[in-house]
């Protein structure tokens, strides 16, 4: 049985708490090995390509795709 991994949206530090999900390069069920990118983020400064931190499947994007999100919370799930 896998365990299933909350991924959060990284703190971006500079008091930048907001991103919006420009577009995710993975789907549900795509596996990722450590260091893929997985989601490209924008913030008032720049845009962030997200890494995986760890391998395992997409079990579920929370956060869709066009989408503002804040620091700390769940961006996707990941089966390990």
């Amino acid at each position: 049985m896998s365990d299933t991994i909350d991924i959060l949206v990284p703190e971006f530090g500079h008091g930048l708490t907001e991103a919006l999900v420009i577009e995710w390069l993975v789907a549900e069920g795509d596996r990722v090995e450590r260091g893929d990118v997985v989601a490209v983020l924008e913030t008032d400064k720049s845009s962030v390509d997200l890494l995986a931190e760890r391998p395992g499947t997409v079990a579920e994007i929370v956060v869709a795709a066009r989408s503002i999100t804040t620091s700390g919370s769940v961006l996707y799930r990941l089966d390990e």
